[in-house]
C-alpha cells in the first residue's frame, strides 16, 4: 500500500504521523467527511457512500475492515440519542439473521477477484438510489419471516462488501415512518451487526494493521462530520433527508460503475 501513503503494514515500522500523503490519501478523507455529514444526517447511507471510493484506493477487504471500524466507532456515537426510538421487534430479528449469515458474506469476500468485487460495490449503490428514487416501496407489513429474509441477505452482503445497508434500506426506509424512526432504526441495526462483524474478522485474521492505520487516520474528520450532520438533521424537513441522500448515493454509484 506504498501508493496510498503507508510504506508498512508492520506496527513496528508506524509513526505517529503519516509518512507520505498523497492524492489518494487526500481524496479518502474528503470522501469520510461528506460521508460523515450523510451518517449523522441520515443514519444510514455513509458506507454506501464510502464503499466504492474505498474499494478502489484500499481494495475490497481493506475497505470493509476500514469502513466496518469507523461505522462502529460512529454508530456508538450516535446510539444515545436515538435507543427511545428503536423498533427492536423489528430490528432483533433482523440483525440475529445477519449475524448467522456473517460467514457467507466473509467467503464471498475472500473467494471472489478484487476487481470484480469493486464493481459490484457500485452496481449495489447505484441500483439501491435508483430503486428508491423512482418512488417504490416495499408495501407489505413487517413479518418476521421477511424481517429474517432482509437480515440475512444484509449480514451476506455487509460481510462481503461492508454494504448491508441496502436491503434493509428497502425494507425501512420505504415505509411510511417517520424520518427520526428509521434514522433510529438504521442506528440500532448497524450497533448490533458491526459489533459482530468485527469480532468475527479480527478471529479470522482479516483486521490488518495496516487497514486499521486508515481508519485511525479517517477516523476523526468522519466523527466530527457525523456530529454536525446530526445537527443538520434536527432542522431538515422529509422531503429534503431523502432527496439529499438518494442523490448523494446515486453519484458516487455512478463513479464506481463508469470510472
Amino acid at each position: 500500500m506504498a501508493a496510498f501513503g503507508i510504506r508498512s503494514a508492520h506496527f513496528g515500522d508506524w509513526c505517529p504521523l503519516v509518512q507520505e500523503v498523497n492524492a489518494g490519501l487526500v481524496a479518502a478523507g474528503l470522501i469520510a467527511v461528506v460521508a460523515g455529514l450523510m451518517r449523522g444526517f441520515a443514519g444510514v447511507g455513509s458506507g454506501m457512500l464510502m464503499a466504492p471510493i474505498f474499494a478502489i484506493l484500499f481494495g475490497p477487504v481493506h475497505t470493509v475492515v476500514i469502513i466496518v471500524l469507523m461505522e462502529a466507532v460512529v454508530t456508538a456515537q450516535l446510539l444515545p440519542s436515538v435507543h427511545r426510538h428503536i423498533e427492536w421487534r423489528v430490528i432483533g430479528p433482523m440483525a440475529l439473521a445477519a449475524m448467522m449469515f456473517l460467514p457467507m458474506g466473509n467467503w464471498v469476500l475472500t473467494a471472489v477477484d478484487p476487481q470484480t468485487m469493486t464493481r459490484v460495490i457500485a452496481i449495489i449503490v447505484l441500483f439501491t438510489a435508483l430503486v428508491l428514487l423512482s418512488g417504490w416501496r416495499y408495501v407489505g407489513r413487517k413479518r418476521l419471516p421477511a424481517s429474517i429474509g432482509i437480515g440475512a441477505l444484509s449480514g451476506t452482503m455487509m460481510a462481503a462488501t461492508s454494504l448491508g445497508n441496502p436491503p434493509v434500506m428497502l425494507y425501512l426506509w420505504s415505509s411510511r415512518d417517520r424520518a427520526a424512526n428509521h434514522r433510529a432504526n438504521f442506528t440500532g441495526y448497524f450497533a448490533v451487526t458491526l459489533t459482530a462483524l468485527l469480532v468475527w474478522m479480527a478471529a479470522r485474521g482479516l483486521v490488518a494493521a495496516e487497514a486499521v492505520w486508515h481508519a485511525a487516520l479517517l477516523l476523526p474528520l468522519f466523527m466530527l462530520a457525523a456530529w454536525v450532520g446530526a445537527r443538520l438533521f434536527r432542522a431538515a424537513s422529509e422531503a429534503w433527508y431523502r432527496r439529499v441522500a438518494l442523490t448523494l448515493l446515486l453519484f458516487v454509484g455512478l463513479y464506481g460503475v463508469l470510472r
